[in-house]
């Protein structure tokens, strides 16, 4: 049997190869958080359609009906979908990966594995969550008769961003909130302030010149028009500015919560 030696220097050496030495430790985590979500619940995986057709509904009634926003000549149900599915993914992504190391506080007290596996698995709750939904989208537009071109092919892309923009930030939280434990309260704000921010129930092209490209420092920005971009036909027009810009906040947001979360790594289990 080979012989496992834990110390500091081969935390540093060997982390990343560890990450994939320990891939199974992360199937075994996600699978063990979409069975969480679920068990004692009375409508089961259910609540994946039934939450964000409410979203979807809300954001719809205000944005649509009230505001009178347009909806780039898509039916305005299935125009708002297509955002508020791919804002509920990062929502729940982000959410469980900012909670997941005070959840699994236990195990990183216990044993050594490379920490950023627990924040990575939450990715995956949300990513099925995700698919599940989607089924809203589709009987929206077979309802509406809406049938996607080629572009839908770009759509696992966008979902991709939005997962990385869910990473970056879902990092930033978990490794805070060891430390700082009224980071907690903070996130679910950040959630409920994200939706407003980002354009559920509109197209971000309402935002003349200067301001789109400073909107589009919100990462979600470019996912959720891009997104549009690809399924409904390009009725959504990609601006390569925004989505650019969107990319390189998701990449510097990821980036710079990685470093942060390996400087702070090795104290999780003393603090915890």
């Amino acid at each position: 049997m080979e012989e496992l030696i834990i110390s500091a220097e081969r935390e540093e050496k060997n982390y990343w190869r560890d990450l994939w030495s320990y891939r199974e430790l992360l199937f075994f985590l996600a699978w063990r958080d979409i069975l969480v979500r679920y068990k004692q619940t009375t409508v089961g995986v259910a609540w994946a359609i039934i939450v964000p057709l409410i979203n979807i509904v809300i954001v719809t009634v205000i944005f649509q009906k009230v505001a009178g926003l347009p909806s780039n000549g898509i039916p305005s149900f299935l125009f708002v979908g297509g955002g508020t599915l791919l804002w509920q993914l990062f929502a729940n992504a982000f959410s469980g990966s900012g909670n997941s190391i005070i959840g699994n506080s236990n195990l990183i007290s216990k044993v050594y594995f490379p920490r950023l596996l627990v924040t990575a698995a939450p990715l995956a709750v949300g990513l099925v969550d995700y698919t599940i939904s989607l089924a809203i989208l589709g009987v929206m537009m077979v309802w509406y008769q809406f049938i996607p071109d080629f572009r839908i092919l770009a759509a696992p892309l966008f979902i991709i961003l939005a997962l990385t923009a869910s990473l970056g930030a879902g990092l930033w939280i978990a490794a805070l909130t060891v430390k700082y434990r009224d980071f907690r309260f903070i996130a679910p704000f950040i959630v409920q302030a994200g939706m407003l921010i980002s354009p559920l129930g509109y197209s971000s092209d309402r935002f003349p010149g200067f301001l789109r490209l400073l909107y589009s420092m919100n990462p979600m920005v470019g996912a959720i028009d891009g997104f549009r971009w690809a399924v409904f036909r390009g009725a959504v027009p990609l601006y390569w500015p925004e989505l650019i810009i969107s990319i390189c906040t998701s990449a510097l947001l990821l980036t710079t919560a990685v470093i942060h979360f390996r400087k702070t790594e090795k104290s999780f289990a003393d603090i915890i």
